[in-house]
């Protein structure tokens, strides 16, 4: 029952972040969404950090989940760094609130350790992009003279830009509009 109680109010949580207009959510206002007292939410989390702690978990399980599938299901590194990028966005399609997450914009005055998870997050994302660029290398996807690092960073910059783009814009510019022609002119940068 408290891991039900938890999730829902995460999910709540999440919901809340959907809303276009980004006002700051005060845990004053999860408790009367959820019709509970503030003390209720204190009692499955310590502080508000912590529920964002918890959606930062939840994007972090379910965006490595989803790499993991596409780096041991597809054999080519540029196969899987198109799928990877591709998911990056399409998650954010399909979780608003998470995207506001993932740029920081609903990390603004909380605990500066959220912020610093998040960049470790994108750290690992750029890891990752680097990983699938030097393995399409290898396999001679690209020119041997491709600096995967560099690559990577402008993937993940590209990722980050739409991100933005989908949540200053009230949520209406869909992150993977014209992702395949996008995709072809990055491509072409490698």
């Amino acid at each position: 029952m408290a891991g039900e109680r938890k999730l829902q109010i995460l999910q709540t949580l999440a919901g809340m972040l959907e809303t276009p207009t980004g006002e700051k959510i005060t845990t004053a206002a999860l408790a009367a969404r959820l019709d509970v007292s503030e003390a209720a939410l204190y009692r499955h989390f310590a502080s508000k950090a912590q529920m964002f702690e918890g959606l930062i978990e939840f994007i972090e399980q379910s965006l490595f989940g989803l790499i993991n599938k596409i780096t041991t299901s597809q054999e080519a590194g540029l196969g899987q760094t198109e799928a990877i990028v591709s998911v990056l966005l399409g998650f954010a399609q399909k979780n608003p609130g998470m995207t506001r997450v993932l740029i920081g914009e609903a990390l603004v005055n909380e605990n500066e350790r959220l912020q610093a998870r998040i960049n470790q997050l994108h750290d690992r994302l750029e890891a990752t992009l680097r990983q699938c660029l030097r393995f399409a290398s290898g396999q001679d996807e690209t020119p041997q003279s491709l600096n995967a690092s560099a690559a990577a960073n402008m993937l993940l910059c590209y990722v980050v830009g739409r991100w933005h783009q989908f949540s200053k814009s009230g949520f209406k510019r869909d992150p993977l509009t014209d992702f395949a022609l996008q995709w072809s002119l990055l491509r072409g940068a490698f």
